[in-house]
């Protein structure tokens, strides 16, 4: 017989939206050693990993394991595990396109602030460890309430079908000033 939930704990939590997902772990074949690699050399697979535009060098996508809705990440196609593994036009343009994974946050979601950070090594929390990119967290006055205190959970309020469809808008509007 199960145990009841402590007092104040949910006792179940429905995501009937994870079922696909789920589901297709069994299609999946072995990932590499960077699934932003794997993402790299895909482009006709944009659309399913939530890639919200590319550059020669790199890519701005949803990060499928959000902190907050809207969690971006930015990568380059060349996989190193440290900044100082690229060269300085390489840092260049993975800072540039930080800028403008940035700016369609602004457009896209409109947060009242972001967290901008890399975590390098896994030591310092890099669950890929072997492919550096930075996260783009949109952030909220209360973003973090009582379900997460309490409930140690995290609520995300939209898919991410629906997000990568509000940044591919937002990119398609900035798009014809932005140069590749």
């Amino acid at each position: 017989m199960s145990q009841a939930p402590p007092p104040g704990k949910p006792q179940s939590l429905h995501a009937p939206w994870r079922q696909g997902y789920i589901e297709s772990l069994g299609d999946k074949q072995p990932a590499s050693v960077s699934f932003l690699l794997d993402y790299w050399q895909h482009p006709q697979l944009d659309e399913a990993n939530h890639v919200v535009m590319r550059s020669d060098q790199g890519m701005i996508l949803l990060n499928k394991f959000p902190y907050t809705g809207g969690h971006l990440l930015v990568a380059l196609g060349e996989p190193r595990p440290e900044l100082l593994d690229y060269d300085a036009s390489q840092r260049a343009e993975l800072w540039r396109l930080t800028d403008l994974a940035a700016e369609l946050m602004k457009l896209a979601v409109n947060p009242q602030g972001i967290n901008i950070g890399i975590n390098q090594g896994r030591a310092a929390g890099a669950g890929l460890p072997t492919h550096l990119h930075v996260h783009l967290v949109p952030r909220w006055q209360g973003d973090v309430n009582f379900l997460h205190v309490v409930g140690h959970i995290r609520v995300i309020s939209s898919s991410l079908d629906v997000m990568a469809a509000r940044y591919r808008a937002a990119w398609a509007a900035r798009r014809p000033t932005w140069s590749n």
